[in-house]
């Protein structure tokens, strides 16, 4: 029992650990909106894309040591899309980082989250002409409905060092982005393969206790009469 309470804790205190190392932020799909075809597009934004069908993405992201202007670092923009109206959705990652979603309409209304948009799409105007195209899907260049948010990444700094360098010059920070829808707006997509695992594990240990039943219970029954002949002498 008391072994039993030593593996409690430890588990309990290996989740807190996860927890402490993931960020996510769980939202529901909006509802769809127009998106122009006029310039300027959200394609010229040329923001990184994650969708259901592409719900995974490693990359590295730029950080910074928090500054008046910057408070929680470097922000850097993506755009979820394709989402399902009123589904449930997970985005997290694996790091320290501070995560947020807006619909268009928030965006382009707020000011200062404008400016940090218009600033990241500006920084990733000179890499149109290079190999390392923006990651996801696009549409051609004509209007159509979708469900779509923004998300922004804040990434800073948080550690010290005599090494000059890095204390001027942050270098990236390599994650993994990870949008992962809610089946029923209950479970995890990523989770099923796990479910399933431990369902197939259930039935054969099931099916393999009644086979092992089947074969001990005329072993049992042996012993039951051996039992009683041996009282009765």
């Amino acid at each position: 029992m008391r072994s039993l309470i030593h593996a409690c804790l430890a588990l309990a205190s290996c989740a807190n650990i996860v927890r402490a190392n993931t960020e996510k932020v769980i939202f529901l799909g909006p509802e769809t909106v127009n998106v122009p075809s006029t310039p300027p597009t959200l394609d010229d934004l040329h923001l990184d894309i994650l969708a259901p069908d592409e719900w995974s993405m490693r990359l590295d992201l730029q950080a910074s040591f928090p500054t008046h202007d910057l408070p929680l670092g470097t922000a850097t923009w993506f755009l979820l899309t394709n989402l399902t109206k009123g589904q449930r959705y997970e985005l997290r990652q694996p790091t320290a980082f501070t995560l947020d979603v807006f619909e268009l309409p928030a965006v382009w209304d707020t000011p200062e989250l404008i400016s940090s948009l218009a600033a990241y799409a500006f920084s990733r105007q000179p890499d149109l002409d290079s190999v390392d195209a923006p990651k996801g899907s696009r549409r051609a260049n004509n209007e159509y409905e979708a469900s779509l948010l923004f998300l922004r990444v804040l990434a800073a700094a948080d550690y010290f060092t005599d090494n000059a360098t890095l204390m001027s010059h942050v270098e990236p920070v390599s994650v993994d982005l990870i949008l992962d829808p809610y089946l029923l707006n209950a479970l995890p997509r990523s989770l099923l393969p796990t479910i399933g695992y431990f369902v197939v594990v259930a039935l054969c240990a099931w099916f393999l206790s009644r086979r092992i039943l089947v074969w001990i219970q005329p072993v049992l029954a042996a012993e039951g009469k051996f039992a009683g002949k041996k009282k009765r002498l």
